[in-house]
């Protein structure tokens, strides 16, 4: 069974907290160890950002990660060597999160054979289109037992996210907002109507709330609401500021989401 399949199965009431790092920031061989120090630690599954020159749904602290990494050397290949030198210790689910121009450059199908050989479950292409979700890329990615994840927002209708539900499989990431990324230290009313709605519609993914958390408030509302909470912008601005290490960082982010 693909590893995100068998987390959600096995979740009980547990809820899951997600954590997502661009690949290549702020060192370019700190993959291995980010990822491994987040599995010891106790995070549930990762995203791992594929830097691309023009991220348009991320907001300032991810775009500028991706440029570093960018300037450090780090690619797509490259990636996908770091991972699979890491592949038998990390059992945890990998979810790789990257724009499609990258992705389409590579070979949609050689890049879901090398992500499968690097132990990826998963990958999330914020710009992909639905159409090309399903004529395209879907196919390859169910050959390799990949799950791709699709994204919904607030202004997502109803019979869409229909549509994406009855479509995908391993779990739905629901944005917090039509925003780009960034940290919020609250989730207003009109977030919160959202998330009831979404729950209300009963749908057969579960569901995991991203974007603007970064406290222990944002974190319950998320947490409330889905089956978990995605972290990226405060992960990444905290492992900026620790150098790359991993483990402080994590002190940092953990102490951030207690109060």
């Amino acid at each position: 069974m693909n590893k995100i399949n068998q987390l959600f199965a096995n979740r009980g009431d547990k809820k899951f907290l997600s954590l997502y790092f661009c690949a290549g920031c702020p060192t370019l061989d700190g993959t291995g160890h980010v990822i491994k120090t987040m599995q010891s630690r106790g995070i549930d599954f990762i995203e791992v950002g594929i830097p691309f020159s023009d991220p348009l749904a991320d907001g300032p602290v991810i775009q500028s990660a991706a440029t570093q990494a960018l300037k450090n050397g780090m690619s797509v290949q490259l990636l996908l060597q770091q991972l699979k030198a890491i592949k038998d210790e990390v059992h945890i689910p990998l979810i790789l999160m990257g724009y499609l121009n990258p992705i389409l450059h590579y070979g949609i199908e050689p890049f879901c054979a090398a992500a499968v050989e690097a132990g990826v479950s998963g990958m999330i292409i914020p710009d992909l289109p639905f159409d090309d979700y399903l004529n395209i890329v879907k196919p390859v990615a169910d050959r390799y037992d990949l799950r791709v994840i699709m994204l919904i927002t607030p202004e997502t209708s109803d019979e869409r996210i229909r549509f994406i539900d009855d479509n995908t499989d391993g779990f739905i990431y629901m944005v917090s907002s039509a925003a780009i990324t960034g940290a919020q230290k609250s989730f207003d009313d009109a977030k919160q109507a959202y998330f009831r709605r979404i729950d209300q519609m009963h749908l057969r993914n579960p569901r995991m709330i991203g974007f603007g958390i970064s406290n222990a408030q944002t974190l319950k509302a998320a947490q409330d609401n889905a089956a978990g909470a995605i972290i990226g912008s405060k992960f990444v601005t905290l492992l900026n500021e620790a150098k790359g290490d991993a483990d402080k960082a994590l002190d940092m982010l953990f102490e951030a989401l207690s109060q």
